[in-house]
């Protein structure tokens, strides 16, 4: 089995274990940053939209209120099935569903007017290859964004050693200056930057087999005074909370 084949059957089972819970968790429907998400995409009722690693429809079902037609692709079968069941509930007839890569997007030039991906980047080994792919399916003068949580230069180390040990399909979190620079490989032109703090707790986050070492991991971090995990974690009544440094990147592809 080759690397990628191995890395992408460690993010399908991890997601198909999570696939119902992590559609549940209040934190991925969070307000603010669905409002920033919106906003940097910046499209209007006639845009066809791609949600590529999509998980259980959040994004595609909030941009759907808003776009013309929205496109879901994820490499879990069970989170596509997540997402057909938010999409029903909700009732948009303006969506529709594929099971797929993110490195070899089964679309074809330039047909959508925005592609975004939301907190993806981070399990691919070769997030550079996911980012060509969503420049070539979107349209000339279109926009491409990437949501994704990025710790500075200074902590990346540590983040992702505390990210593979709560997520074994973490790959690397980039860093902002590291995004940034893939845009620009790409001819990209960036038009949107911004940032948000997403609170989470550490208790939903991660299987009750692990987590006596992440307690142990923060707790330590928290002790330290220092925040070498760069995510400013505290412990409260209900256990230890941290934040998300997350990043929105939104480019245009040039004419």
């Amino acid at each position: 089995m080759s690397d990628k084949s191995a890395h992408d059957k460690r993010v399908v089972d991890q997601f198909t274990r999570w696939a119902k819970p992590f559609a549940e968790l209040p934190l991925h429907s969070e307000a603010e940053g669905m409002a920033r998400a919106l906003a940097a995409a910046g499209i209007d009722r006639r845009a066809h939209v791609l949600d590529v690693a999509c998980g259980p429809g959040i994004v595609v079902c909030a941009f759907a209120e808003h776009a013309g037609h929205v496109t879901g692709i994820d490499l879990t079968p069970a989170m596509i099935s997540q997402a057909i069941e938010r999409q029903k509930k909700l009732g948009f007839t303006n969506v529709d569903w594929r099971v797929g890569d993110a490195t070899h997007l089964p679309f074809e030039d330039s047909g959508f007017d925005l592609a975004i991906t939301r907190y993806s980047f981070h399990h691919m080994p070769r997030p550079d290859l996911a980012l060509s792919e969503m420049r070539r399916v979107c349209r000339p003068g279109g926009r491409v964004v990437v949501i994704d949580a990025t710790p500075t230069a200074e902590t990346q180390a540590a983040y992702d050693r505390m990210e593979i040990l709560r997520d074994p399909s973490h790959a690397s979190a980039l860093t902002l200056e590291q995004l940034r620079a893939l845009g620009q490989a790409q001819g990209l032109r960036e038009v949107v930057v911004d940032s948000y703090q997403l609170e989470a707790r550490l208790l939903t986050l991660a299987d009750a087999a692990d987590m006596d070492a992440l307690d142990a991991l923060f707790d330590a971090d928290i002790a330290s005074g220092v925040d070498q995990l760069g995510v400013g974690a505290w412990r409260a009544d209900d256990g230890i909370h941290f934040y998300f440094p997350i990043s929105i990147v939104a480019w245009n592809r040039p004419d």
